[in-house]
């Protein structure tokens, strides 16, 4: 082996470690940040108490700002780490939750309500994006725990076989299904998405005419 050789096999296999090991990274916080946001959401009427308490109108405004900005940035950020299971190659190659793609596609649905609905003010898009969130902890978290987690022990069949059926790397078949549905339900909601923000203007101006 040549020099010039030895020195790309060095920093390929840099690369390819740090990669797995941002990926192993991202995958492990997932579940903690899917809980934040959850527990957040939930919290609104805490919140929502919290700012009777105040004597001074700004600071109740500033708390309100503040959970609202702290409760939809940390959604953002959990969509834009779960980005990653929109790669069929990282699904194949790392030992993922199978059920990652189909939350992310329910973190975009809660997203895309957000921006078409007022959570805040209707009960019933607050029931919803309460269904969505609780909908993609679970699917998430759940095969991280029962798969991801419990294929690295050896607990005997049929434990390892249903185990290892959680995991992407391990059924791969399974994950690239899941990861077509999430790919074209985002898809679909993207388009509904860009439909509403290109309409939604057109309509502001009506009214200012009006």
């Amino acid at each position: 082996m040549t020099p010039d050789q030895l020195a790309h096999a060095i920093v390929k296999g840099f690369l390819q470690g740090g990669e797995r090991f941002l990926e192993g990274t991202v995958a492990a916080a997932l579940p903690i940040i899917w809980l934040l946001a959850l527990g957040l959401h939930l919290a609104r009427p805490y919140t929502l108490r919290m700012t009777q308490k105040f004597t001074l109108r700004l600071a109740a405004d500033i708390w309100w700002v503040l959970y609202v900005a702290l409760r939809d940035g940390l959604l953002a950020v959990a969509f834009v780490m779960s980005f990653m299971f929109l790669f069929p190659d990282v699904l194949l190659a790392d030992a993922l939750p199978v059920g990652g793609s189909i939350a992310t596609a329910l973190l975009f649905a809660v997203l895309l309500t957000k921006l078409v609905a007022d959570a805040d003010d209707d009960p019933r898009v607050f029931r919803l994006v309460s269904g969505l969130l609780a909908a993609g902890v679970t699917i998430y978290i759940l095969p991280t725990i029962v798969g991801v987690q419990v294929s690295a022990l050896d607990l005997g069949d049929p434990w390892n076989d249903f185990a290892r059926s959680l995991v992407t790397s391990t059924n791969g078949a399974l994950a690239i299904a899941l990861w077509w549905i999430s790919l074209l339900a985002i898809g679909a909601m993207g388009g509904v998405a860009v439909w509403f923000n290109l309409r939604t203007p057109g309509m502001t101006f009506e009214r200012a005419e009006r």
